[in-house]
């Protein structure tokens, strides 16, 4: 996958808005999400403004799915290979793939990360209706604390302001299915502590930590999930994986489990000398048997 895939979304001023490219997605941080400034924002840093960057599929192999990426890192740094490694594999697979950078701690704290989640979503939907695809196909991916924050946004998505003058507000914020990599999905007994002071900061009250804690808000609306993580996970328990998947089972919400034996925490896709397990097998199997892909 080429870095001359990648491009970058000018500012969200109209749907007719066209996208540049950017070169690779190392590159500087692209133009905001809002056509102002973020909720909350704290400033004009580039760490103040929420972005996203498109990996775009070759045209003869698109098939109108996409995807909205949620990197990892504690809620304070994002990771590269949960971001572009994960966008350059789902546009080899046809998939319309969208990396967010996400506002992050010290400075932020929630609700701006679930603001700038809700946002994109809003957007890659908008975008998908203006490009030719499919409305209708457009999941998460998150990794950690981005599994955090996608789990957060599967639990607290809203149908869009149908009067709203912004056209990307009228835009549901739910993903029609979610992909949950070795997250963090608690704020409570198993809770990786880093991420949840990041998030909430230090000792937030108890209705902050059940706001938070993804497995106690699923009902029967949230999307389908696939979910994986390792038996040797010492960063995030798998009770992380195992708590949200008993919470689907309970509402009735079709979920695909894998936890492998093997592998430490943060292992995405894999690389030399860090092999990961076949999540991404079993992933494409599970897209295409939800008909999400071909």
């Amino acid at each position: 996958m080429t870095s001359s895939r990648f491009r970058s979304l000018p500012p969200v001023l109209a749907l007719s808005a066209t996208l540049l490219a950017t070169g690779a997605m190392s590159a500087a941080p692209g133009p905001r999400l809002w056509p102002g400034d973020a909720p909350g924002a704290l400033g004009q840093c580039p760490a103040d403004i929420p972005t996203l960057t498109v990996c775009l599929p070759d045209a003869v192999g698109r098939n109108g799915a996409s995807v909205l990426i949620l990197p990892g890192g504690g809620y304070e740094h994002l990771a590269g290979h949960e971001g572009q490694g994960y966008a350059e594999w789902f546009a080899a697979h046809g998939i319309t793939a969208y990396v967010l950078q996400y506002r992050l701690s010290p400075a932020y704290h929630h609700p701006a990360m679930l603001e700038d989640a809700a946002r994109a979503l809003r957007l890659v939907r908008a975008l998908a209706k203006r490009d030719g695809l499919d409305p209708a196909r457009v999941g998460v991916i998150g990794s950690s604390a981005g599994g955090h924050l996608a789990a957060t946004l599967v639990t607290h998505f809203d149908a869009g302001r149908t009067d709203a003058a912004d056209p990307v507000e009228r835009e549901s914020s739910r993903p029609d299915l979610a992909i949950l990599c070795y997250p963090v999905i608690t704020m409570g007994e198993f809770a990786h502590a880093g991420s949840r002071q990041n998030l909430l900061g230090k000792d937030p009250p108890p209705e902050r930590v059940q706001e938070l804690s993804a497995e106690l808000h699923v009902t029967p609306a949230t999307p389908p999930c696939f979910l994986w993580s390792t038996f040797e996970d010492k960063t995030v328990p798998v009770e992380n994986t195992l708590l949200f998947a008993s919470a689907l089972r309970r509402a009735g919400v079709p979920f695909s489990l894998h936890v492998y034996e093997k592998g430490a925490h943060g292992l995405g896709l894999g690389g030399p000398g860090r092999p990961a397990p076949p999540w991404a097998n079993d992933l494409l199997y599970w897209l295409r048997e939800r008909k999400f892909i071909p």
